[in-house]
């Protein structure tokens, strides 16, 4: 995903089409001089709609487009004829697309689907003629309903990836260089933290025809839930993984407390997020001789308390040892 391609977070302005008038009217011909009221009614405002696409993965296409305008009703007419309906506006939109109102921030709707739809702003509707103002008493009704008029709200649209695994790490853990290597995702690699400025999703094959999707995020920094960093923006991105894998490298100097600290961030951002399955990976394990490696592993199991029995995997993407081995593990996992 190029960095100027993908866009999660848009806030755009929806002004819906206001309702068409009633129409005062009369039925007449050349037999009927005083027919009754035949006056139609207006139609309704042009709604503005979301539908999910699963073939975009990125609101790039609405970032520029601020103000999206839906057409009006069109006013009742004689011979009771309603008023055209205006039409719709609908935004095509990814699977896992969120939509906010931009003033309260509450959740108003979530696209889950391909083709589903949700009206996120009404149109006006339309008036009533004078036909159906017609009784006993007042048998020439010379009144009708005005169309509701426009409405004007402010929303926003975030998108959530949708992945079989989320990559979670401090920045410059190894988590780019993981996908790089299972995948055929090329996410930009280098020695310096916060290299990855966008997430980056990957299909990972795994023996023979089966494959699962893996999503890496930007690293997360301690404070992250509370807006340090870019892991605030991203987080809701791992929201939707069925699977979060913990990447910890070798190099950390506590790896236990590297995993819980990243644990405690999840959960301060979203409790629930703990409730997913995980799996801890020690990167860069090249960099570690046997003895070193040997110590490491003796120093996590002393620990498995601590990590709840989460599987822990050590592998290291430069040599590709472990690679299988962590492959096996996320499968049984998602499988699980």
């Amino acid at each position: 995903m190029a960095d100027s391609n993908f866009v999660d977070y848009v806030k755009i302005c929806c002004r819906t089409g206001k309702g068409g008038s009633g129409s005062v009217h009369f039925y007449r011909d050349k037999k009927v001089a005083k027919g009754g009221p035949d006056g139609g009614d207006g139609g309704r405002g042009g709604d503005i709609i979301v539908r999910g696409n699963k073939q975009l993965w990125t609101l790039i296409h609405l970032k520029y487009r601020k103000h999206i305008i839906a057409t009006d009703g069109g006013n009742g007419s004689y011979q009771n004829m309603k008023g055209a309906d205006g039409i719709d506006e609908i935004l095509e939109v990814p699977i896992g697309t969120i939509v906010r109102d931009a003033e309260t921030g509450e959740q108003e709707h979530e696209v889950s689907q391909d083709g589903e739809e949700h009206i996120i702003v009404k149109g006006g509707r339309g008036g009533m003629g004078n036909s159906h103002f017609k009784s006993p008493t007042n048998q020439s009704p010379r009144h009708a309903q005005p169309g509701e008029p426009k409405k004007e709200e402010w929303k926003i649209l975030e998108l959530k990836l949708l992945a079989d695994v989320g990559l979670v790490g401090f920045p410059n853990a190894g988590k780019s260089t993981l996908l790089s290597v299972v995948s055929a995702a090329k996410p930009e690699i280098a020695n310096y933290p916060f290299t990855t400025l966008v997430p980056n999703l990957g299909i990972v094959k795994y023996r023979g025809d089966q494959s699962f999707v893996m999503a890496d995020i930007p690293g997360i920094i301690e404070g992250a839930s509370e807006g340090k960093g870019l892991g605030l923006r991203f987080l809701r991105h791992i929201e939707r993984n069925s699977v979060l894998l913990f990447i910890v490298p070798a190099d950390a100097k506590d790896i236990t407390a590297e995993y819980l600290i990243l644990l405690s961030e999840l959960e301060k951002f979203n409790p629930t997020l703990v409730d997913k399955a995980r799996v801890l990976a020690i990167s860069k394990c090249d960099m570690a001789d046997d003895e070193l490696l040997a110590d490491l592993k003796k120093e996590v199991k002393a620990n498995s308390k601590k990590l709840k029995k989460v599987p822990v995997v050590f592998f290291s993407s430069a040599s590709g040892k472990g690679i299988p081995e962590l492959l096996d593990v996320i499968w049984k996992t998602i499988d699980a």
